[in-house]
């Protein structure tokens, strides 16, 4: 009655196995260590920097616990905070002997001191958060006013487009910071263009002034599209620096919006603030204009000491050539969907594969079948430095929103350009108004209020619980030990991100998971009570409690899942040690503590009494008090 399969007890075998592989990473703590990676994004790290670096740090008597190498980062790990600094300061006067133009950026982290035969199990720690682990924090203000700017360049474009397929002929347009005017000599002109202005672009607003002989209309964007504009350069900031720092392999960071116009970052880990704001200025921007073709151009890319023209701006090639291009953007990066290193089909060049939207894809395909013949250059903006990464001749129309950059790129280049393009170009410039770094010793101090709470937690419900249930009451406190094993294990498998509301979600997981088991229990002890045997007892204890067992955890997990929807930052990581929980506790207080009670009494054909406590029955009268009575 009260006998597992074989196949059960190898399955909670494995999950312990399992558990305590993933959890154990977690008590070797972290290390001080030096990253060293290119400061150029994504571009892949010299095979021989590894022999460079022991040599340096060999000259300074210092030998590295560990190292780490991978294609686009190298971690040194060492053995004191002292040896990290020092290691930094000469690995930096090394290596880059330019600060100005910098080949390596070089930080101070941390990394786990797991064994190396943990590691080739993937076994890793969990994540800590920044009230954990230490790292940087940053409030980032974002500059409303260029986004406008920026949206009133855009119309400006679109607007001079439009009234070129119309006919209708301008005096000139112009952009007054966030505002557009438009000179006309005649009134029909005007009119015709305010119809247009109304049918196309509803959410500007126009007025009219004299000016001399012309008559100017004045654009701007009415007060509730102006606030869209403003929530989508928000939004749009967040997404970019979510990819930047995604891509650079920062783990687990936060970044979320606060107030109207204000971005907090927090990265974990990372304890200089120079690597953070490396990190966070390290975005890219794609431009496509038109090439100058014209004679001044011409002498303009030629010599540096001619004046560039009117309306045009001077660019260098990789190469160094100068390439003059009109100042007019036909095309941004926020029209790109995708980019993807690759090769050229007819050339097997290294190239990038770029994706347009629907408006990108008409525009692209409208310039390139009114401008054959003349160059189009391809413009890749980092750090505020603009760079031309090609200048091709169009030779025919392309339509589909497929467009390739290629020419004098080598694969790393390719792969470089490509994942800077993927993550994206801010909406609007933004300027870091608050920093602070919370120290590892913080942290430290933190996980062990947070390790105390949760172990005086177990001890005090392990305790109760042999007390009150005696010999059951140790099976549920062995069962609750394991819950708390295969949590641990789960949120390292996953990644997840640790923080003080998760520690103390922890706690509260101890006190629900053995409510599951003392109605267990207290099922056992009622069917004890009916005089049912104790084999039976024990069968209809769990077999009865199970369904209100469910019943609790699955209202409980609805109300997890909500916070984990709805939730942000601390809720979130709340939410998500909450929901886990629930899981584990569910496998661990039924299906794990029944295990040990089979495995204990389920071989005693005979039971006469098991150790739950005391079995309160109600007293029997006689048949004789009774008659008398």
């Amino acid at each position: 009655m009260n006998r597992y399969s074989i196949w059960k007890y190898l399955t909670i075998a494995f999950a312990l196995i399992i558990g305590g592989l993933y959890t154990l990473p977690n008590f070797f703590g972290e290390a001080p260590a030096v990253q060293i990676s290119s400061a150029k994004s994504g571009q892949k790290l010299p095979i021989d920097l590894p022999s460079q670096v022991t040599s340096i740090l060999s000259g300074l008597a210092i030998t590295p616990a560990a190292s780490t190498f991978e294609p686009t980062n190298f971690k040194i790990r060492l053995d004191s905070s002292e040896a990290q600094l020092k290691a930094k300061d000469a690995l930096q006067a090394a290596l880059n002997p330019n600060p100005a133009n910098a080949s390596y950026v070089i930080a101070l982290n941390l990394v786990s001191r797991s064994p190396n035969w943990l590691s080739a199990f993937h076994a890793s720690p969990m994540y800590l958060g920044l009230d954990l682990r230490g790292g940087v924090h940053f409030m980032l203000q974002v500059d409303m006013a260029s986004a406008l700017t920026k949206k009133a360049e855009s119309i400006a474009g679109d607007l001079r487009q439009q009234l070129r397929e119309k006919n209708l002929r301008h005096a000139g347009i112009n952009r007054v910071d966030q505002s557009i005017e438009i000179s006309f000599r005649d009134m029909p002109t005007l009119l015709a263009t305010k119809a247009l202005i109304q049918d196309q672009w509803p959410d500007i607003v126009t007025a009219e002034k004299t000016q001399g002989t012309d008559t100017l209309l004045s654009l701007s964007l009415k007060p509730e599209a102006a606030r869209k504009v403003q929530q989508q350069a928000l939004k749009q900031n967040i997404t970019t620096l979510h990819n930047r720092i995604n891509e650079l392999g920062v783990a687990e960071p936060v970044i979320q919006q606060q107030g109207l116009d204000r971005i907090v970052v927090q990265l974990p880990g990372v304890q200089d603030t120079a690597k953070a704001k490396d990190i966070l200025g390290r975005t890219a921007t794609l431009e496509i204009r038109l090439v100058d073709d014209s004679s001044e151009a011409r002498s303009a890319e030629l010599s540096t000491t001619s004046i560039v023209p009117f309306g045009d701006e001077r660019y260098l090639e990789r190469s160094g050539q100068a390439v003059v291009v009109k100042k007019q953007v036909l095309l941004t990066g926020e029209n790109l969907t995708d980019a993807q290193p690759g090769f050229d089909n007819q050339t097997q060049e290294a190239a990038v594969h770029l994706t347009l939207d629907a408006k990108g894809a008409r525009i692209f395909r409208d310039v390139t079948r009114e401008n054959i013949g003349k160059r189009m250059a391809i413009l890749l903006f980092e750090k505020g430095k603009g760079e031309v990464v090609t200048a091709p001749v169009i030779r025919s129309e392309i339509g589909g929103g497929r467009v390739q950059i290629s020419g004098r790129m080598s694969t790393v280049e390719a792969n470089d350009v490509a994942l800077l393009l993927r993550a994206g170009s801010l909406a609007a410039p933004m300027e870091i108004i608050e920093e602070r770094t919370i120290g590892p010793s913080l942290g430290a101090e933190n996980i062990e209020k947070g390790f105390n709470s949760v172990t005086w937690g177990f001890v005090g419900v392990a305790a109760f619980m042999v007390l009150y249930y005696m010999l059951f009451g140790l099976f549920s406190s062995v069962a609750l030990a394991v819950n708390l094993l295969l949590l641990v294990a789960l949120l390292s498998m996953l990644q997840a991100t640790l923080t003080l509301p998760g520690m103390a979600a922890m706690a509260l997981v101890l006190g629900m998971a053995i409510d599951a088991n003392v109605l267990i229990n207290e099922r056992v002890r009622e069917e004890l009570r009916l005089g049912v045997s104790a084999q039976a007892a024990i069968h209809a204890g769990y077999d009865r409690a199970w369904a209100t067992i469910l019943d609790s955890n699955v209202t409980t997990l609805i109300a997890g899942l909500a916070l984990l929807a709805f939730g942000s930052g601390p809720v979130r990581g709340f939410a998500v040690v909450h929901c886990l929980g629930i899981l584990t506790s569910m496998f661990s207080s039924v299906f794990f503590s029944r295990g040990l009670v089979n495995l204990w009494y389920g071989r005693q054909k005979r039971l006469q009494s098991v150790s739950i406590g005391t079995v309160w029955r109600a007293p029997v009268l006689d048949s004789k008090a009774s008659a008398e009575q």
